[in-house]
């Protein structure tokens, strides 16, 4: 059974259909989508215990900030993140808590389907809930996106790691790792932009990762989306290969610094447990 979630959205028109390449970010460009506090406080530890505000802002600002500064610019220099990414648009409709995705809008055959889990308490929900139900008639749109900072990264800090110099291994494996997260943040917001309710976002960062957009980005191993092998699907459709991003035994992506999601255009989306 469907949860209440109302299906009288308007269907964003995509810019196009399938999966595109883009084979080069620059990491500056990226940098604006890094989550900072998660960056300077959870990975690299400076936490804000024994200083006032403004002295742990002064802190940050000529300590910490100068480390990631010159981190950037020996990456561009060495090339050590290598933002990469694939995404796209596909025709959908769901069929009870399955989402069906189509070769194409005129055909309509099925490429694949995933099967997503509904909640048990609240309000019900399941991510299928939130796109046009086949008996709709009504053909709808889903994107996905997969995101890396590519095998290099992995390779240097692990060697940092290997030559017993944990300060910068510290330094490189939390970049990587956030890196990741705001190459993913990046792609979305373009995917945001390209569907046409960019302008509906927050201004401030800080804003949009407390999730002040319209739709959401649900990735893969979560509990609204707990399939970890349904992430194959995803690289098959956006033709992962071309950024050399692969599914392991274990079905973690590798490089181990990559991110996929399913991307969600209903204004009514957000993060939910079940």
């Amino acid at each position: 059974m469907r949860s209440a979630i109302h299906n009288d959205n308007l269907i964003p028109t995509p810019p196009f259909w399938g999966a595109k390449c883009i084979e080069h970010i620059p990491l500056k460009a990226v940098l604006p989508y890094i989550n900072r506090t998660a960056l300077y406080k959870l990975q690299w530890g400076y936490k804000t215990r024994g200083h006032t505000e403004e002295e742990y802002r002064n802190y940050i600002r000529h300590e910490v900030d100068p480390i990631l500064a010159r981190m950037v610019a020996q990456s561009e220099r060495e090339n050590i993140l290598l933002p990469q990414a694939v995404y796209g648009y596909f025709p959908c409709q769901a069929d009870g808590d399955d989402l069906i995705i189509y070769d194409s809008v005129e055909t309509r055959n099925e490429r694949c389907r995933f099967t997503f889990p509904r909640q048990v308490t609240e309000r019900k929900l399941c991510i299928a809930d939130f796109f046009r139900p086949v008996e709709s008639g009504e053909i709808d749109v889903v994107a996905f996106q997969l995101v890396t900072v590519g095998q290099q990264a992995s390779d240097y800090a692990r060697e940092l790691f290997k030559n017993d110099n944990y300060q910068e291994y510290l330094y490189w494996h939390g970049l990587n790792a956030e890196g990741a997260e705001g190459m993913a943040e990046f792609i979305h917001k373009r995917i945001r932009v390209e569907l046409g309710f960019g302008r509906e976002d927050a201004r401030e960062l800080s804003e949009m990762i407390k999730q002040h957009y319209r739709g959401s980005r649900y990735s893969f191993g979560y509990p609204a989306c707990p399939n970890l092998h349904d992430q194959d699907k995803i690289l098959s459709l956006l033709e992962a290969q071309r950024i050399n991003v692969v599914l392991g035994d274990e079905d973690q992506l590798w490089p181990e610094e990559s991110t996929s999601a399913i991307v969600v255009h209903h204004p009514d989306a957000k993060y939910f447990g079940v």
